[in-house]
């Protein structure tokens, strides 16, 4: 994703962008036909089950964080209800087919320069599925609260130290 001020001409019109006060921030936008470009956040999902076996996790096959280990997560598109995307992802990494029952935190930061913006954290149970690591994941495993593995993300870590507990 582009920058802010990364951008030299109008995607409408072709005229030369400049950066001024629009709409209460400093926002880059065209003086000949009026387009304002909007700087939107990137959101990503997760799903947060828990189970008498422990919290379900991956561990990262790529960068960033590779080898570190996070809840199932994943970017949402834009069109796609988050809630399904979650479910998505989690099936996606874990081979697992996860039912979202509610949300369980957001969180709001970047890590890296490609992360999201946003994280929404879902509250989910397994209802079908076959363990199987895939997509971003090298392993899948369950976790106890008290002996987690080395974690990924800022995200991941909040959710497990200062968030509070949902039930």
């Amino acid at each position: 994703m582009a920058k802010h001020g990364e951008w030299t001409f109008c995607p409408m019109c072709g005229g030369r962008l400049d950066i001024a006060e629009r709409y209460g921030k400093a926002r880059e936008g065209c003086p000949a036909c009026g387009w304002i470009r909007f700087l939107d956040p990137k959101v990503a999902v997760s799903t947060y089950i828990e189970s008498s076996e422990g919290i379900l996790m991956i561990q990262r096959k790529n960068p960033p964080f590779m080898d570190l280990w996070t809840l199932p997560a994943g970017f949402m598109d834009r069109d796609e209800d988050p809630r399904r995307a979650a479910e998505r992802e989690c099936f996606e990494e874990t081979g697992l087919i996860a039912k979202v029952t509610g949300v369980r935190e957001i969180y709001f930061g970047k890590d890296h320069a490609n992360g999201s913006d946003l994280v929404i954290f879902f509250n989910a149970k397994v209802i079908g599925g076959n363990v199987k690591a895939a997509d971003d994941a090298k392993a899948v495993g369950w976790f106890q609260r008290d002996d987690l593995p080395d974690l990924a993300f800022s995200s991941t870590k909040y959710l497990f130290t200062n968030a509070k507990d949902h039930e």
